[in-house]
C-alpha cells in the first residue's frame, strides 16, 4: 500500500531489566541513567544511530514514582545532546506510555514535529532494597521542592472512610460483580483466572527481560499458601501485577519521510495503524455496571475501526493485566472467548513481566515492535488501563502502513457517556443490597475485613466495611452479590485528617 511523507512509524525500541541477580549490590543505576541507556539503544535499534538522538525535536518522558529530578527531561536531553522544541513530563497511570506516542503520532500528522523519543524507567527494586537497608534512596538533582504526586482526582471520602486505597480491591471488586452476572461458581470463577493467566507465565519465562522468569501452573498460582497468599479475593498474590521491579524502556517515532531520510531500513518500521482512549467513571462505585467496560468497549472498537480491521485479524495481543479485571473486561470487549487460542500478552504480563509503575506500556510497545518485525505484515494490539478502571487506551500496530482514519472522539464519548453515572451516597443506616464485594487478606495469608459496593433503594450506591469471621467465611464460600446487609454508620477520621463517615455491615 502507497504511504503519505507524513504517515507515523516506529523506528527504534529498547529495553532493560536490571535483575537482582545479574547487578551489583547497589541495585540499579538511577531513572536518569537508565533513560539515557534505554533511548541510546532505540536509536541503535532504528539503525541511525546517536544522530538521531542529537535531532530529537519532541522529547516525552513517562512520569517516574521512583526519583523526582528539578527537570527530568531537561536533564535527560543534556544527557543525549539534544534540543528538542517540544519536553514534556506526563502525569500518571497505565495508559500513558501508548497515550504519549498517539498524540506524538498525531503531531507527526500535523507536520509539528518529525522525530520523537518516549521513554521512562523506574529503579523501584532497588528502592525497597535500599529502603530495607534503613538507607534512603538518592540520585542526582533533586528538586529544590519535592512536587505533590500528580493524582488526576481528589480521593472520595467515601472510599477514604472504607480505606478503598489500593488497586487490587478495586479491581476484584469488578472481577467479582463480573463473575456473579454471569453467574459462575466461586471456585470455578478463580480457576479460570489462573487458567488464564498461566500461559502469560509460559511466555514471561521465555522473555530474556521479564522480572519473573518462571513458568507456573495453574495450581501454582491458583491455591493460596505463604508464598502465594490470598490478596484481595479472588486473586492470590502470583494474580496480582508486581510494580516493584527495575526496569526501563524507550520508543523512537518519525514520519515516514523522515525515516527514509535518516536511512531507516523498510523492515525496522512499524506503522500505527488505529488508536483510541476512553473514560469510565473516576470512582469505583459511580460505574453504572460494575462487571464490565463501556470505555474498553467504545475505545477497542474505535482503534480497530480507525486501523480498518476487525480482531478476527489481529495476530498478536499485549492486553493490559494488573489483575484479572482488566484481562476479562479486555477480552469481553473485544469478543474473545475463553477457546481463544491467541495467547493475551507479548511480554508475559504485568504480575510476571513486571508493571514499573506508569511505564509499562513502553515495555509493551517495545516488545511488540520486535514481534511484528519477526511477522511481517500481521497486526498487534496493545491495550492500557489506568487507575480504578477509569482509563483505557488501545493501539493497533503492523510493520505494514494502512489508511489512518483519526479516532472520532466525539463518537466515543457519547457512546460511554449514555451509560450515565452512579451516585454515591457516604452514610446509609438501614438495609442494602450488594452489588459487588471482596475481603482483604493480610501479609499472613487470614482474611482480615471485607468491602462490599452495594445498591440503595433510591438509586445510588453506597460502600459497606464487614470483619465478622461468619460473614468473611461466606463471602469467600458463597455468592454474597444480590444478598441483603444491614448497614450501621460510624464517625471516622480519614487519612487526611478530616472527619468521615463508615457504613459497618452485617447480615440481614
Amino acid at each position: 500500500m502507497s504511504v503519505t511523507p507524513e504517515t507515523p512509524c516506529i523506528v527504534g525500541v529498547g529495553q532493560r531489566t536490571w535483575h537482582p541477580d545479574a547487578v551489583s549490590a547497589d541495585g540499579a543505576p538511577e531513572p536518569l541513567a537508565m533513560w539515557e541507556e534505554v533511548a541510546r539503544a532505540a536509536a541503535d535499534d532504528s539503525t541511525a544511530g546517536a544522530r538521531l538522538l542529537e535531532a530529537i525535536d519532541d522529547l516525552e518522558v513517562v512520569y517516574c514514582q521512583t526519583w523526582q529530578y528539578d527537570d527530568p527531561v531537561a536533564r535527560l536531553a543534556e544527557r543525549v545532546r539534544a534540543q528538542p522544541r517540544r519536553r514534556h513530563y506526563s502525569g500518571i497511570g497505565g495508559t500513558t506510555p501508548q497515550i504519549l506516542v498517539q498524540d506524538a503520532a498525531a503531531r507527526i500528522l500535523a507536520g509539528e514535529v518529525d522525530r520523537v523519543l518516549v521513554v521512562g524507567a523506574e529503579a523501584l527494586a532497588t528502592r525497597v532494597r535500599v529502603k530495607k537497608a534503613g538507607e534512603r534512596y538518592a540520585a542526582s538533582f533533586p528538586p529544590s521542592e519535592q512536587p505533590p504526586f500528580p493524582w488526576e482526582a481528589p480521593f472520595h471520602p467515601a472510599e477514604l472512610a472504607h480505606s478503598l486505597h489500593g488497586a487490587y480491591l478495586a479491581f476484584a471488586l469488578f472481577d467479582n460483580a463480573r463473575r456473579a452476572q454471569r453467574r459462575v461458581a466461586l471456585g470455578e470463577y478463580r480457576r479460570q483466572i489462573a487458567e488464564m493467566m498461566a500461559p502469560m507465565s509460559t511466555i514471561a519465562a521465555a522473555n530474556p527481560s521479564a522480572w519473573f522468569r518462571t513458568a507456573r501452573s495453574v495450581d501454582d498460582i491458583l491455591t493460596a499458601r505463604p508464598d502465594n497468599r490470598m490478596v484481595a479475593y479472588p486473586y492470590t498474590k502470583y494474580m496480582t501485577a508486581v510494580m516493584d521491579v527495575d526496569m526501563a524502556a524507550a520508543v523512537i517515532l518519525t514520519s515516514h519521510a523522515e525515516a527514509d531520510r535518516i536511512g531507516v531500513p523498510a523492515d525496522r518500521r512499524v506503522y500505527l495503524r488505529g488508536w483510541c482512549d476512553a473514560y469510565d467513571p473516576v470512582y469505583v462505585a459511580e460505574h453504572p455496571d460494575l462487571g464490565r467496560s463501556p470505555a474498553m468497549e467504545a475505545a477497542s472498537a474505535e482503534a480497530l475501526r480507525s486501523a480498518g480491521t476487525g480482531i478476527d485479524d489481529i495476530a498478536h495481543l499485549d492486553l493490559y493485566s494488573c489483575f484479572g479485571s482488566s484481562l476479562n473486561f479486555a477480552r469481553d470487549a473485544l469478543g474473545l472467548g475463553l477457546d481463544d487460542a491467541r495467547p493475551l500478552t507479548v511480554t508475559g504480563g504485568l504480575p510476571y513481566h513486571g508493571g514499573p509503575a506508569s511505564n509499562y506500556m513502553t515495555h509493551s510497545l517495545a516488545t511488540m515492535v520486535d514481534v511484528l518485525r519477526h511477522d511481517a505484515g500481521s497486526l498487534g494490539l496493545v491495550s492500557g488501563v489506568g487507575m480504578s478502571m477509569t482509563k483505557h487506551v488501545f493501539g493497533c500496530y503492523s510493520t505494514e502502513p494502512g489508511p489512518l482514519r483519526p479516532p472520532r472522539r466525539e463518537v466515543v464519548t457519547a457512546q460511554v457517556g449514555a451509560h450515565g453515572v452512579a451516585r454515591i451516597t457516604e452514610a446509609h443506616d438501614g438495609p442494602a443490597t450488594v452489588a459487588t464485594y471482596s475481603v482483604l487478606h493480610g501479609r499472613d495469608g487470614a482474611a482480615e475485613w471485607g468491602l462490599a459496593v452495594c445498591d440503595l433503594s433510591d438509586g445510588s450506591r453506597c460502600y459497606a466495611r464487614f470483619s465478622d469471621p461468619d460473614l468473611l467465611a461466606v463471602a469467600e464460600s458463597e455468592e454474597l452479590v444480590g444478598r441483603t446487609l444491614h448497614l450501621e454508620p460510624v464517625p471516622v477520621r480519614l487519612r487526611n485528617g478530616r472527619d468521615g463517615t463508615r457504613n459497618d455491615a452485617r447480615l440481614a
